[in-house]
């Protein structure tokens, strides 16, 4: 994205309520009319921790998932910051399982938006590995079962239309698809 390597992971927030599973639509809001895709790697937390240490954070991670962090480009531009951009329902698609059994230091990801790659990578070049983003998180709030940490999203990030097709793949976990539709408007 052309922007400096930050010396600290950003963090954010998505709501719940911005969770989907696969197959299920992403919806493109009225609001925006610059939506993107961003393929990653996701983190799914199995107990209760915080402030644990580097050497200690692959005890408390349960495993990982594809997730696609939706993200309204141009009201993240407009707002100078991510919550609105990203907090969207249905704007943060993960599936289709979780992998217990990889090692995610040196797994392949591929986004496709209707059958074209669009991003690839592996996730040995991610700028903040596993252990450090579970240390650097769980230092500023409690993490539960089932929160999930996104681990950045390689280059090639672009814009979905309503009618497109999003794939995030990840080598051993397997494949997270989302048709993207419009909102559709109500008539009282």
């Amino acid at each position: 994205m052309n922007v400096q390597v930050p010396t600290e992971p950003p963090m954010f927030l998505k709501p719940l309520s911005a969770l989907c599973g696969p197959d299920d639509p992403i919806v493109f809001p009225p609001q925006s009319r610059r939506v993107d895709y961003e393929g990653e790697l996701a983190v799914v937390m199995k107990k209760r921790c915080h402030g644990v240490t580097v050497e200690r954070a692959r005890e408390y991670v349960l495993g990982y998932t594809c997730l696609n962090d939706v993200t309204a480009r141009d009201l993240h531009t407009r707002d100078g910051q991510p919550t609105r951009a990203k907090a969207f329902d249905s704007f943060c698609p993960v599936g289709p399982c979780i992998a217990t059994d990889i090692d995610p230091h040196g797994v392949d990801l591929e986004t496709f938006v209707n059958g074209e790659r669009r991003q690839a990578s592996n996730t040995k070049h991610l700028i903040y590995p596993v252990e450090d983003l579970v240390a650097r998180v769980s230092a500023v709030m409690t993490l539960l079962p089932g929160d999930l940490i996104a681990t950045g999203t390689p280059g090639g990030i672009g814009p979905l239309r309503p009618g497109d097709k999003v794939e995030v793949r990840i080598e051993s976990i397997g494949s997270l698809k989302n048709p993207v539709i419009k909102i559709q408007e109500t008539r009282a």
